[in-house]
């Protein structure tokens, strides 16, 4: 009886160190070798707050804190310490492009927007200064009526009616 005690305590600590001993992966850090083929599905993910280039264009310079966040929502990220900035980050990951970051900060004084700092999308209305812009002619041509092959069989024999 006593040989079967020390038995299974020698056992009970063998087992103890063999799981310490075993290194635990995380499944989320190593990617499998199958994942980074071209043909397999990655999701795309979107994080933080999305702002449109109409939302920009409408941010304008002397805006209070109140109309900018009711135009581009609440910001992402505001600093205790510097009460005065607002970051607005936009992250999209796109099956196995590179993470595509756009961030946005906005910064007050005394209630007034003064300044605005990173991703703003250009304003193709505006262009170069100082350029001129060419004309863009666009032709269109008259409207032409297109008969299926019913009506045109109906036309055929007489019995389409005319409108």
């Amino acid at each position: 009886m006593r040989k079967t005690v020390i038995l299974l305590v020698i056992l009970a600590i063998g087992a103890q160190f063999g799981c310490a001993r075993n290194k635990k992966t995380d499944i989320y850090k190593d990617s499998s070798v199958l994942s980074e083929l071209p043909f397999v599905y990655k999701m795309p993910v979107q994080q933080g707050n999305i702002v449109t280039k109409d939302m920009l264009d409408e941010l304008r310079i002397g805006m209070s804190r109140a109309q900018v966040r009711y135009l581009l929502g609440t910001p992402l990220l505001t600093d205790i310490f510097h009460s005065d900035r607002w970051d607005y980050t936009y992250t999209m990951k796109r099956g196995h492009a590179p993470m595509e970051k756009k961030p946005l900060t906005l910064f007050f004084d005394d209630d007034a927007l003064v300044r605005i700092q990173g991703f703003v999308p250009p304003d193709p209305d505006q262009g170069i200064p100082g350029e001129d812009q060419p004309e863009i002619v666009v032709k269109v041509p008259d409207y032409e009526e297109r008969r299926g092959i019913l009506r045109r069989t109906l036309g055929a024999v007489g019995l389409e009616r005319e409108d």
